[in-house]
């Protein structure tokens, strides 16, 4: 197997070595990935399993360099709230995505481009929205995980979490040249949201079971919140007038073994929270929800009328429904194998749900992955969208005008394009390991985080 890791490397520093007119062709090296991931589970050490029950410690990364931290003491933070209460009064009642519709769609100086982190080659692929081209792969920070459009839709942020290293950066992007810029030090940012006045950024630092609230220009540090009970920091959404965030908690209810994810029984571990809710000012875990059916909560999503949240369980192969006044398991529905990712329809009547076709991480390729399509207001699927030749759709975001779904190909070194009149799929090869891709620019007044969650 080190044979593999060494060509495998070799073949990651081919694709990171400099900028490239074409994607690299992923067509003779997919069971290198294969190999590489399923490397990468087998090797999960037993101690691991072992710690699964010690929830009450915020613990250090994995990895022989990995010393946390300093924390920084959680103090309440100075939010504006006449400028929260505005961004909520901003949409229509009954619909929080009504700005995100099509018909929003304003000028903008952004090129029309994908952005794809490609976690285990430490580049980026940027793609031509249009003409479906990779322009070019640049090289980022170790480990990118998410592209993240800035509150103010200035920036795009490349999230690189370096694995459980100190090596944890972020790389800005000019969305007008499409070009990164100089790498800021920031300790283990899987994912990124935003203060709803759009003063902080609140790192997901998933690996020390924190979130860190930086400035949401500079990356200064400011305060930490940490969520000890939470194994698997992870995804977010807002409620609908920003009074508190809910995070979800991906590994709660599992254990990873030898042989991929487990659900955690009394032997093997005490089961956490699968959602967390946050209140920013007074830096606090202000609730917690363990779901009727453990599993990998993944993604997050309020609905339009901003009363339910809709949760994706990658082990349970669908949504759950949390009703978001009081905080409660109020349904389940059933999409696909390995829900995961969450986009709104710009007309705000559909849920795109993306299966990954896969209940285990890492995984082999080609999987059955599929995207379900949730009416919000009977909560039916009434589609489910296939991947041609098997695939393992992840994160992702619709075009400005809403014709497209793209989503990354986690397992399988490629990206989708998905036509939305009726799920039509176009493979666009990458690197390794794509995760959550940006499309932009987007609709909206302002991104909350994640690959462009708008409103």
């Amino acid at each position: 197997m080190k044979s593999i890791f060494l060509v495998g490397l070799a073949f990651v520093a081919a694709v990171s070595g400099g900028q490239a007119a074409e994607a690299p062709d992923l067509s003779t090296c997919k069971d290198i990935h294969r190999e590489m991931m399923l490397a990468a589970n087998d090797a999960v050490p037993a101690t691991l399993v072992a710690a699964a029950g010690a929830l009450g410690a915020i613990p250090a990364p994995v990895g022989s360099d990995a010393t946390p931290a300093p924390l920084v003491p959680p103090v309440p933070v100075a939010l504006d709230d006449a400028v929260i209460k505005a961004n909520a009064a901003g949409s229509a009642a009954g619909n929080i995505y009504s700005e995100t519709s099509s018909d929003k769609i304003g000028p903008s100086t952004a090129l029309p481009r994908v952005y794809v982190p490609n976690h285990s080659s430490n580049t980026v692929t940027v793609i031509d929205m249009n003409s479906k081209k990779v322009i070019e792969t640049y090289k980022v920070g170790r480990g990118p995980q998410h592209v993240v459009p800035s509150f103010d839709k200035k920036t795009l942020w490349v999230n690189n979490t370096a694995d459980g290293s100190k090596m944890g950066s972020v790389t800005p992007i000019d969305p007008t040249t499409g070009k990164p810029g100089t790498e800021i030090a920031v300790d283990d940012p899987y994912n990124m949201y935003f203060t709803p006045d759009g003063k902080l950024a609140i790192v997901v630092a998933e690996a020390y079971r924190r979130l860190d609230l930086r400035d949401a220009q500079t990356m200064a540090l400011v305060s930490s919140i940490p969520t000890p009970t939470c194994e698997g920091l992870n995804h977010a959404d807002y409620n609908a007038d920003f009074s508190e965030i809910v995070f979800t908690c991906e590994f709660g209810g599992v254990v990873s073994g030898r042989h991929g994810q487990m659900v955690k029984t009394e032997a093997h571990g005490e089961i956490g929270p699968s959602l967390i809710k946050v209140d920013l000012k007074s830096g606090t875990v202000s609730g917690e929800l363990v779901f009727s059916k453990p599993g990998m909560p993944q993604d997050v999503r309020l609905s339009p009328d901003g009363k339910t949240f809709y949760v994706t369980d990658m082990m349970n192969d669908g949504v759950f429904l949390v009703d978001a006044a009081t905080f409660n398991e109020t349904g389940f529905i059933f999409t696909g194998k390995g829900a995961h990712g969450l986009n709104v329809s710009r007309d705000g009547k559909s849920l795109y749900v993306a299966n990954r076709g896969s209940n285990r991480m890492p995984d082999r390729h080609s999987g059955p992955g599929s995207v379900s399509v949730i009416n919000f207001a009977t909560n039916a699927v009434e589609h489910t969208w296939l991947i041609p030749g098997g695939g393992s759709p992840d994160m992702g975001n619709v075009t400005p005008d809403g014709k497209e779904l793209w989503l990354a190909g986690r397992y399988d070194g490629e990206v989708y394009a998905i036509d939305t009149s009726n799920g039509a799929v176009t493979k666009i090869n990458v690197g390794i390991e794509p995760h959550g891709l940006t499309v932009w620019p987007q609709v909206g007044r302002f991104s909350l985080g994640h690959t462009g969650n708008m409103r």
